[in-house]
């Protein structure tokens, strides 16, 4: 990224920080940089490290000499006369994480270059010692509290693109950036009814980054029939949704959602594990509590059978799994009976809590069901 992009990059974010702290600072100008370093002030750092800077990193300080509100823990970047090697100004994180790297590798804190001046408990530097075709060097973050080692990001620019993206999921501003990706969400959602895979996944996942809940849904309902392991999205959607734009609707978590986490919280009892039920159940709010217990009590009436969707679909999917060494193909078959229950419903994940379907649907026949065109 070059000082012609960082600008205006740089600037909005500024305003949008504003936006979300409308409180703060508010007589000063909506720019949360400082005043640009010149040449020669960017050169004297050079020959004072002994290197060239990284050119994200370099561009970077010629529009803006330090910077504010970096990110959530964050709070501040050097400039050129407080940028150091990591072993000089902060030795106990180099020798902190020494031998992150393994016993036979070069300890990457040791030999990089510290660029955060305030922050929570940890550091954010730059490595010479891994650096791509561009030349850019690898930015780090760590910070003590994680229980994590170093974060490793592909380039400074990486890493304060990220830094955005943290702030917007942490704070949420309602600015342009916001209404760009639920547009973007809402394209993909169709896309992905249209038999997409790769491009609905992309746009998914980067929107769930910035905050918006929708796009988490959406993820995990098309990584759960690709049989992606990962963190599901509840814990966050049903205990902190109330005052944010989207709420996962409540008929549409019951039906496809809980037969999920029930089977996944059966799976963690033999294991002697956590899981998202027993998380809700202590901690969740009230109407969701009463949404478990009112499924629980209906998995215990005698011929509780899973529903899968609506009642084409579902009819077609139980004869499709009675059907014995047919039902992968008519269980495909039966797609064409699918129907969303909800706008923000993309495929019939509830399928993965029967056993039957489960074995059957392989990350490889997943994915051929979201490659199919569907409701």
């Amino acid at each position: 990224m070059d000082r012609h992009a960082w600008k205006p990059y740089l600037q909005r974010w500024s305003e949008e920080w504003r936006i979300a702290h409308p409180d703060e600072e508010p007589d000063s100008e909506p720019w949360l940089g400082c005043s640009p370093a010149t040449e020669d002030e960017v050169r004297a750092l050079e020959s004072r490290l002994g290197c060239v800077l990284p050119p994200s990193f370099r561009e970077f300080l010629l529009v803006t000499n330090g910077w504010r509100h970096a990110g959530n823990f964050v709070w501040s970047l050097r400039g050129t006369e407080e940028i150091g090697w990591l072993s000089d100004l902060e030795p106990m994180w180099a020798d902190a994480y020494a031998d992150w790297d393994g016993e036979d590798a070069e300890p990457a804190a040791a030999r990089s270059l510290l660029i955060s001046l305030e922050a929570d408990a940890g550091v954010v530097y730059l490595d010479p010692g891994d650096v791509d075709e561009r030349g850019e060097w690898a930015a780090y973050e760590v910070f003590s509290w994680t229980g994590t080692g170093p974060e490793r990001h592909g380039s400074f620019a990486e890493k304060m693109h990220d830094f955005y993206a943290g702030f917007h999921a942490l704070d949420r501003p309602r600015c342009e950036t916001q209404r760009e990706w639920d547009a973007k969400v809402e394209d993909a959602r169709l896309a992905s009814l249209h038999g997409e895979v790769e491009g609905p996944l992309a746009v998914f996942a980067q929107a769930a980054r910035f905050g918006r809940d929708r796009a988490s849904f959406l993820h995990f309902q098309m990584r759960t029939l690709l049989r992606e392991e990962d963190d599901d999205p509840f814990y966050r959607l049903l205990t902190n949704s109330d005052t944010w734009p989207w709420t996962l609707d409540e008929d549409l978590f019951a039906a496809q959602a809980l037969p999920l986490l029930f089977t996944a919280h059966e799976r963690a009892r033999r294991f002697g594990t956590g899981s998202t039920i027993q998380f809700l159940r202590d901690r969740g709010p009230q109407r969701v509590k009463h949404l478990i217990g009112r499924y629980q009590a209906r998995r215990k009436e005698p011929g509780f059978r899973l529903c899968f969707g609506n009642p084409e679909f579902d009819a077609a999917a139980h004869a499709a799994l009675d059907a014995g060494g047919e039902a992968w193909p008519r269980l495909r078959d039966a797609l064409v009976h699918w129907r969303p229950l909800h706008e923000d419903h993309l495929a019939p994940i509830a399928l993965l809590a029967d056993p039957r379907a489960a074995r059957l649907i392989t990350p490889e026949r997943g994915r051929e069901l979201l490659a199919t065109r569907r409701g």
